[in-house]
């Protein structure tokens, strides 16, 4: 089960500077223009064998100028809804401000763990200045300087010990588990209210336990699977659901608690930046993917080269992963809705693929024969050994070689290729590692 951790706080207090110390990135490009993509404000962070994720909802607000209290509050319900672990950062050099108070008063009264962490204590003499944020009432402030770093690793102490202790989740290891993804009103309640049909008996919940994100157990029609409820399906939330931006938080924990993803896009009004989001997220996750091509039944042109038309446009958008099914449906008809599961059977099913040693080696031998990788500076590279790795989450495969940093991204892309054309790994990613023999 995939642990949340939310950073909240107003304008300016450093969310960034802090998300990026503890994901050890760059990636949030600290910049105040708004509407710079926003997946970039999503994280994994491992600390002493603990791994979780982490959110900085400030870059989710689309104006990140103009935020005004009501932004600010519905940054901070989201958080208190999704996440276990509350950040609170404040700027330990403007002391308390009133947006301060707004966000302490609100956090006050939710029941999630908060840690309240005062940002910019880059010397000694600013932890003095930290004890005028226990008027917040939210227990003793942590001093960290998020650009130094000083004190992250004391913050993330306190964040792996405020974890839920939680009871594992009764859930079968070899069943696989679907979760259906997308854009608010792409269909997701329709397509899952389509395949559970009126029979809700057939159905059987295991109750998670914080956040109830519900494995909902399916087996009929000889198939036998786990859907894994996100939050949108569960109940209208207080947030108003036209948020756009708040689906992608609550699709992170589906995704990461599913083996393949369905991502849902609404036919009738095509590929949007937040389905690209979402798509980064599966694959940042390493998650099966199958995309489902919603609502066709609205859609006037149904012509073959309409669906050729509709399915590059997808997948030049998500390039360079490309070989993934697209499926086009309707909830609502109840058309190719079981094909969708078939696929998702056969996405799980590669993922799982195992090829012999020997088979392989034969097959890639032959296709570095054809293509050897390019010399660098007069030296060449020899590939002299292929094998897959056994337990990897996803299929992996090592090859062997004299100069294994020499292998430029190019041509790792041309042996993937090959690998897809030779067996069938659609709608998985692959790793390729080079390593010295």
């Amino acid at each position: 089960m995939g642990r949340l951790v939310a950073i909240v706080g107003r304008p300016n207090v450093g969310k960034s500077t802090l998300f990026n110390r503890l994901t050890q990135t760059r990636t949030a490009i600290v910049d105040d223009t708004s509407g710079t993509t926003r997946d970039r404000q999503y994280g994994k962070v491992d600390w002493c064998g603990q791994e979780f994720s982490i959110v900085d909802t400030g870059g989710w607000v689309v104006n990140s100028e103009d935020i005004f209290e009501g932004e600010i509050n519905k940054q901070v319900s989201i958080a208190i809804e999704e996440a276990d672990v509350i950040l609170f950062v404040v700027d330990v050099r403007n002391g308390v401000t009133d947006l301060d108070d707004m966000v302490a008063q609100i956090l006050r009264r939710s029941k999630k763990p908060v840690i309240l962490m005062a940002n910019k204590a880059d010397t000694n003499e600013w932890q003095y200045q930290a004890a005028e944020f226990y008027s917040l009432g939210l227990g003793d402030p942590l001093c960290v300087s998020a650009s130094t770093g000083s004190g992250t690793g004391d913050l993330l102490d306190e964040i792996v010990r405020r974890f839920p202790t939680k009871e594992e989740e009764t859930v079968e290891e070899n069943i696989p588990r679907f979760a259906i993804v997308g854009r608010p009103n792409a269909g997701k309640s329709s397509i899952i209210n389509a395949f559970i049909g009126e029979e809700r008996n057939i159905v059987t919940n295991i109750a998670g336990t914080t956040r109830d994100s519900i494995y909902t157990r399916y087996d009929k029609f000889g198939f036998d699977f786990y859907l894994v409820d996100t939050a949108g399906i569960r109940k209208k939330n207080k947030v108003n659901e036209d948020i756009e931006y708040y689906s992608v938080i609550r699709s992170i924990r589906a995704i990461e608690n599913s083996d393949v993803c369905i991502l849902m896009i609404d036919a009738t009004r095509g590929i949007e930046g937040q389905d690209a989001n979402i798509f980064s997220l599966i694959h940042k996750n390493n998650k099966g993917l199958v995309v489902c091509v919603n609502k066709w039944d609205l859609v006037e042109d149904k012509s073959t080269d309409a669906i050729k038309h509709f399915e590059n446009a997808i997948r030049n958008k998500f390039a360079p992963f490309t070989d993934f099914p697209i499926i086009f449906t309707s909830a609502i008809t109840k058309q190719r809705i079981y094909k969708v599961i078939d696929t998702a059977v056969e996405v799980y099913k590669n993922r799982k693929r195992v090829i012999p040693t020997s088979q392989l080696n034969n097959y890639m031998q032959e296709v570095i024969g054809a293509y050897p990788p390019p010399a660098n500076k007069g030296k060449y590279i020899k590939i002299k050994y292929v094998t897959m790795l056994k337990e990897a989450r996803i299929p992996s495969f090592v090859f062997f070689c004299n100069l294994p940093q020499w292998v430029k991204e190019p041509y790792r892309r041309y042996l993937e290729n090959k690998i897809r054309e030779k067996w069938n790994f659609s709608g998985t990613p692959i790793n390729l590692f080079m390593r010295e023999k």
